[in-house]
C-alpha cells in the first residue's frame, strides 16, 4: 500500500524559475550546477540547450534563437552554472529591469470611426506639390472613408456626407465637387459580406438562418396539431 509521506506535491517542490521548460529540465540544470567537472559540465549544458530547443520549437523563429536559449538555462540555473557559453553572459541586474513605458498618443480624434490614419493621410495629401498625385490620394481617402463609415455605421450614407467629414478632417483645406468616383454604397456592403436590401430590411444585420428554421417548424407543428384535432 502506498504511504502518503511518499507522494510529491508540486507546492512542496523547490520554485522553477522558468516552468515554461518543466520540472524534468529544471532538474537538469540543478544537475548540471553540481558537477565538478568543467569540461564535463560544458557537455551537460549544450545537452540541456539541445532539449530546450526540442521543447520550444517556436523559439526558432524568434530572432536571436540560441543567444535566448542560452539566457534561459542561466536563469533557471540562478546564475550558478559555471560554463563556457558561446554567447555573452545576460546580466542578473538588467534583466530584472521593467520595461520601458510605452508612450500613449494623446492627441484626440475628431471622427472616430475613421481612425488616426486617415486624419494622418489628409496632413501627406496636403502637403503634396504635384496636383495630379494630391488628387488621386484625396480620392482613395475618399474611397476608405465610405468604406470605413458603413463599417460602423451599417446604414446607408450620402456621399454628401463624405464631402463633409473630408472637410472637417481637413480644417476646410480639402473641398470636393465631384464624387463620381466614390463607390457605391450595395457595391461596398457586398464587399463586406452586406446586401443592401438586408442592409436596409435589416438593420445591415446578416438574416438569423437557425431564427428562421425555428418559425418553419412552429409553423409545421402547428398545422398538424391542428389536423389533430
Amino acid at each position: 500500500m502506498l504511504e502518503i509521506d511518499a507522494l510529491e506535491y508540486n507546492t512542496a517542490r523547490p520554485k522553477m524559475l522558468i516552468p515554461e521548460y518543466g520540472r524534468n529540465v529544471q532538474k537538469m540544470v540543478d544537475h548540471a550546477v553540481s558537477i565538478a567537472d568543467r569540461d564535463e559540465r560544458n557537455r551537460v549544458a549544450e545537452s540541456i540547450i539541445k532539449v530546450m530547443g526540442e521543447l520550444k520549437p517556436e523559439l526558432r523563429d524568434v530572432e536571436e534563437y540560441k543567444p535566448k536559449l542560452w539566457t534561459h538555462l542561466f536563469i533557471m540555473s540562478n546564475f550558478e552554472l559555471d560554463v563556457d557559453s558561446p554567447y555573452p553572459l545576460p546580466n542578473r541586474e538588467t534583466l530584472s529591469e521593467p520595461p520601458n513605458r510605452v508612450a500613449y498618443p494623446q492627441s484626440k480624434i475628431k471622427i472616430g470611426h475613421y481612425g488616426k490614419n486617415v486624419e494622418k493621410l489628409i496632413v501627406k495629401a496636403l502637403e503634396m506639390e504635384d496636383k495630379e498625385e494630391q488628387t488621386a490620394l484625396v480620392h482613395t481617402i475618399a474611397c476608405m472613408m465610405k468604406q470605413f463609415y458603413l463599417t460602423f455605421n451599417t446604414t446607408s450614407i450620402e456621399d454628401d456626407m463624405i464631402i463633409d467629414h473630408l472637410g472637417k478632417l481637413s480644417d476646410g483645406k480639402i473641398k470636393l465637387t465631384d464624387v463620381s468616383f466614390l463607390p457605391s454604397t450595395a457595391s461596398v456592403l457586398k464587399a463586406q459580406g452586406i446586401s443592401a436590401n438586408n442592409n436596409n430590411n435589416n438593420g445591415g444585420k446578416k438574416p438569423n438562418k437557425n431564427r428562421n428554421k425555428n418559425q418553419n417548424q412552429n409553423q409545421n407543428r402547428n398545422k398538424n396539431n391542428r389536423k389533430r384535432f
